[in-house]
């Protein structure tokens, strides 16, 4: 059974995207994580609920989970018997991030929590400049430790916008 983990070098990479549009190719429910994340009035979930949310999606035989959530990760790995990371140039995410804001602003995108009206501050953006590069080298360390624990763990590298949508575009064809 399809226990997908949609994840991404940065925030703008188009995980959210991706996941929808995979979800509907392959009839297969989708999980934000940010929806489990983010509680109304842009708020933190208390770690242990932000966790005990994701083991009950995990435990379930079909999903995809999209997101990045490192205190969280090892939680979606375990069940997971694909990884598909998503890599695109920094330039692209930041302007994806802007773009994001400009089109949603005033309201609350469905992939996030309910009451949590899009949003960019310098914090957020000063985040994806500073962990870009250190998250992008540290994803081969990620998948090694991955398929150490599981070896039938399918790990997928799209890097280019023409990667990503030639994957869905194989999957939409295998799930209709």
């Amino acid at each position: 059974m399809p226990r997908i983990m949609v994840t991404g070098v940065s925030s703008g990479v188009g995980k959210s995207t991706f996941a929808r549009q995979l979800g509907e190719a392959l009839h297969l429910p989708v999980t934000h994580l940010d929806s489990l994340y983010w509680m109304p009035g842009w708020v933190e979930a208390p770690r242990e609920q932000f966790a005990a949310s994701q083991r009950e999606v995990a435990a379930r035989e079909q999903w995809i989970i999209e997101g990045n959530y490192n205190s969280t990760y090892t939680i979606r790995s375990a069940r997971a018997d694909t990884i598909i990371y998503l890599e695109l140039p920094l330039r692209v995410c930041l302007y994806r991030v802007l773009r994001r804001w400009w089109i949603n602003r005033g309201r609350t995108r469905p992939d996030l929590g309910e009451g949590c009206e899009e949003k960019i501050d310098w914090p957020f953006l000063k985040f994806i400049l500073t962990t870009y590069y250190s998250r992008k080298k540290g994803m081969e360390r990620r998948f090694s430790e991955c398929m150490a624990a599981n070896p039938e763990l399918t790990i997928v590298r799209l890097k280019s916008k023409r990667e990503i949508q030639a994957y869905l575009v194989s999957h939409m064809k295998q799930g209709n």
